[in-house]
């Protein structure tokens, strides 16, 4: 377990990197760079990162401070997320930025101490520290997206993006769950072609309810930044076709539907 949560912890902090370079460049102005039709800026975008770590840094250092923040969320839903990222945002860049470095290496320090066998408590399911590791590179790669198109940087295709691909296939039941959708009897197979052109595979492979193509692509709806008539990814079946409609690998609400490209 070590192993793998080391790998996908360096894999995190390469991804954070890469956000990291694009925005320490940026001046006043391109802090304030809107990102999303619901109007957040990159400030939003790097602010929530690093609630999100200490958050998580909380749920396995401090338990108090945590429930504190699973009563919050309870009761306020997603505007205490916003919420927070609006507080957050508000710091001088600079300062943000120098807060979100020294959050993520205290949460990657953390996450190694968590004893084999652990769970993690987080506002859903409880989490292996690789599992919220994964987590983590899931965001970051997410938030990284909405800033690169912003600022109208090219983003990498790694192989890497197969940690964003492996929650969208584990949060199946969640993401019908979430909309109040029973989930389907059935099992779905997954078959993706990686950045590298390897094919990699989640589901049995007799299942006649089938999700193919490419992999990024599938990412990319996993955290709901395309519209499924936007990507290079294909469902065989009722139940697949109208998993790929919902798929969620991010915990809480599912937020704005993305619109297809042309009426976005």
């Amino acid at each position: 377990m070590k192993a793998t949560l080391d790998g996908v912890l360096k894999d995190l902090a390469e991804e954070s990197a890469l956000l990291d370079g694009w925005v320490a460049e940026l001046d006043a102005a391109g802090w304030a760079t809107v990102t999303t039709p619901e109007g957040w800026t990159v400030a939003h975008q790097v602010a929530h990162l690093y609630w999100t770590d200490l958050a998580s840094l909380d749920a396995i250092i401090d338990p108090d401070a945590f429930g504190r923040s699973l009563r919050t969320a309870a009761a306020e839903g997603d505007g205490f997320v916003d919420r927070e990222a609006e507080r957050l945002a508000a710091l001088e860049p600079a300062d943000l930025l120098q807060r979100w470095r020294q959050g993520r290496g205290m949460l990657a320090s953390a996450l190694r101490g968590v004893p084999d066998g652990t769970k993690v408590p987080w506002f859903g399911p409880p989490m292996s520290p690789a599992s919220m590791a994964t987590a983590r590179f899931m965001e970051t790669w997410a938030h990284a997206h909405d800033v690169a198109e912003a600022l109208g940087r090219p983003y990498p295709r790694r192989d890497s993006v197969r940690h964003v691909v492996h929650l969208g296939f584990r949060t199946r039941a969640f993401a019908h769950g979430v909309r109040g959708l029973p989930l389907p009897e059935q099992e779905v197979r997954l078959e993706l072609r990686g950045p590298s052109g390897e094919t990699w595979t989640w589901g049995p492979a007799w299942a006649t309810q089938r999700v193919t193509g490419d992999a990024y692509d599938f990412a990319l709806l996993a955290t709901r930044r395309r519209h499924v008539d936007d990507v290079k990814v294909r469902a065989e079946g009722a139940e697949a076709e109208q998993w790929l409609t919902i798929v969620q690998a991010f915990a809480g609400q599912p937020g704005n539907d993305p619109k297809p490209r042309g009426r976005a």
